[in-house]
């Protein structure tokens, strides 16, 4: 089994679920009283979210290259950058490693491929919407990416940094995801992506009519795959 470098705290509260379905799912595989080989550098969200703010994005990616770094010092066979945002500074992180690092996109572009997915909407951060280093990825494998409208995605942003990044769970928040999926819905997509780590805490599958795929599980699941060679 290779051993896994987590780089988490973006938010705390999704890297606790990284970690959960990363040993689940080495259980399922091995059996028995297996769990994952891995190592979690956890790095202070606030100063992360402060150099995001202020698009001091290279400061933030040097950060993460020490986190990286750590982890290879440390023994990691490759590197789980836990945050769908923060594969902006992808490139910085790995100028500093020589080991892989699993990115998320990529990950998650292959399996809105198993599901023969043309078109998919899009939820996430503003920086993830709106920027090109995540849609890129996904429309790299000829699938078209949509998002919701502006005003939309501002509230969700909002959500993400406001409620969820900080645990908190609200009937309202979740009805108003919900109206964001049915608007791309209506503009044709046919599956949406939970481009934010935080967000499957507050969308299931039975919340939408639509495949939703969770980028936490893809990221996580794909990352025992690779543990165990598969």
């Amino acid at each position: 089994m290779k051993k896994i470098g987590l780089i988490g705290g973006m938010s705390w509260e999704s890297s606790t679920e990284y970690y959960r379905l990363i040993n689940k799912k080495v259980k399922a595989e091995l059996g028995g009283l297996h769990s994952a080989e891995c190592i979690m550098y956890s790095v202070d969200f606030e100063e992360i979210e402060h150099y995001q703010k202020a698009g001091e994005w290279n400061k933030a990616g040097s950060r993460l290259a020490e986190a990286a770094s750590s982890l290879e010092r440390a023994g990691a066979d490759f590197i789980v950058l836990c945050t769908n945002t923060m594969h902006k500074v992808i490139e910085l992180i790995e100028a500093e490693v020589n080991i892989p690092i699993l990115h998320i996109a990529e990950a998650t572009a292959t399996e809105l491929k198993k599901f023969n997915i043309r078109k998919v909407g899009l939820l996430g951060t503003s920086y993830t919407m709106e920027q090109d280093f995540y849609i890129s990825k996904i429309e790299e494998s000829e699938i078209q990416v949509v998002t919701p409208s502006q005003s939309k995605r501002n509230k969700i942003n909002e959500i993400i940094f406001n409620e969820l990044c900080l645990g908190e769970i609200r009937v309202e928040a979740r009805e108003y995801f919900k109206k964001a999926i049915e608007e791309l819905a209506e503009n044709g997509a046919e599956g949406i992506i939970l481009g934010c780590t935080e967000i499957g805490q507050l969308i299931k599958q039975k919340d939408c009519m639509l495949p939703i795929f969770d980028t936490t599980i893809i990221h996580a699941t794909e990352s025992v795959n690779w543990a165990l060679k598969k």
